[in-house]
């Protein structure tokens, strides 16, 4: 199934993209997509926030054919 993916600061900068349609399996969380996306590191992974059809979500929650998911990490500022 086909689901569009919004990427934002350091996430668009490691994609090299601020969106792109993606093919996922059926049964796929948005955690699991993240997870797939941005595999952890020696240090973890990044924690970001998740958001599909702009509501925020838990990393548990299943994907839809036609849902616009966005990752939406910590931002600086002060």
């Amino acid at each position: 199934m086909q689901v569009r993916v919004r990427y934002f600061a350091m996430l668009r900068e490691q994609r090299g993209r601020g969106e792109e349609e993606l093919h996922v399996e059926a049964g796929t969380s948005v955690g699991m997509l993240y997870q797939s996306l941005f595999p952890p590191s020696s240090r973890g992974s990044m924690p970001v926030m998740y958001a599909i059809n702009q509501v925020y979500v838990k990393s548990s929650q299943v994907l839809e054919a036609g849902d616009e998911i966005a990752f939406i990490p910590p931002l600086g500022g002060g």
